[in-house]
Formats: structure tokens, sequence, C-alpha cells
């Protein structure tokens, strides 16, 4: 691992790490070992790219630290320590350590999987990602677009990132109630023409 490979944000990044210091060092070698990969600081966490492509990205919560590849559901997992976050994540897969002592003893698999990654980008190879109109659309807002047409029409012009994550905000309420105070507060946004987070 040649030092011109290191970024100084991550050098920073890794000073300042309260939590998880030594096991991001070691992913860092183990990552920095795959020479095809360029090291960057990316959202507050190291990154790692191939030819400006995100492959895979280090990062930490308060009960695990991970490597989180960006197109890991293309991945074979032989050895299935893949997580898929969330039943919303589409293309990441992450590996969750609690030690530096799993790293240490998984790091040729870890090796694998991240040469793995490398050959999937030099492919061009992209995830498959659900279409808008393959997310249910709740029953509360097709009431909604019934009772307002040009609610629906509005819905229909933004662009399908921010259909989306109304569907996927409307729908993960659970009760029926809440979706309908959560519809209602958003009808003038959508109206307007902007996302949940504009």
């Amino acid at each position: 691992m040649t030092a011109s490979r290191k970024n100084r944000k991550v050098d920073g990044f890794l000073k300042k790490a309260k939590q998880w210091k030594e096991e991001f060092e070691k992913l860092r070698s183990i990552i920095l070992e795959c020479e095809d990969l360029n090291e960057d600081f990316k959202w507050m966490h190291p990154c790692y790219t191939y030819e400006d492509k995100n492959v895979v990205l280090i990062h930490g919560f308060k009960e695990y630290c991970a490597l989180l590849f960006h197109k890991g559901a293309l991945l074979k997992d032989p050895h299935g320590i893949l997580i898929q976050q969330t039943e919303n994540v589409q293309a990441a897969r992450q590996i969750r350590f609690t030690s530096l002592a799993e790293i240490i003893e998984l790091q040729s698999v870890l090796k694998e999987y991240v040469l793995q990654a490398i050959e999937v980008e030099k492919a061009g190879l992209e995830v498959e990602l659900k279409k808008t109109d393959e997310y249910t659309i709740p029953e509360e807002l097709q009431a909604k677009f019934n009772e307002i047409p040009e609610l629906k029409s509005a819905f229909e012009e933004l662009t399908p990132g921010r259909q989306r994550a109304y569907l996927l905000y409307f729908s993960k309420a659970k009760q029926s109630k809440t979706r309908v105070s959560r519809i209602e507060k958003y009808t003038q946004q959508i109206l307007d023409g902007k996302g949940l987070n504009d």
C-alpha cells in the first residue's frame, strides 16, 4: 500500500474516529491492497472507486462497522455474509463487523469480495432497479388521487425518485389514519412539484 494512494481526508477521518478506529484502519489496508481502487472521501466516509464509480465504502454505526458494496446485489456470496440493510435497499449490500478479530479472520474473504466488486464495475454491470410503477400505491393515496385529479397529474410529473420517496414514506405507516395524515401533509408539496425532502 503506497502512501500516494491514501487520501488525506481519510487520514483525518481515521484520526478523529472515536469508535471502530482499529477496524476502519484494517478495512482500509485490505481495500488498498486491491490496486485498481482509488481512495476518496464521500458522504463523510472513506469511499473506494474504480474509474470514478463507487465500489465500496467503509462506515460505522453504534453496534457495528461495515463495508458497503454499492452494487452488492450483483456479487456472489458463497460465505453468506452480505446483508441487505432494509427491504427497500435495491443495490447495496453490507458486510458487518463487531470486532477487529472478525475482520482479521475474514481478511482473505473480504479481499475476494472487493476484487469481485471491482470486476462487476469493470464489466459495466448495473443492478436492475425496481421501476416506480412496480411500487404499490397505498389505497389512501389512490383515494386522494380520485378526489383531486390534479394531484395525480402532479404526482406523475415528479421524477421517479421523488415518486418512490413518497410511496415508500406513505406506505411505511402501519395505520391507515397515519397514511392519510402523511398524504394530507404533503398534498400541497406534491401539487407544487416538490419532492419529500425539497
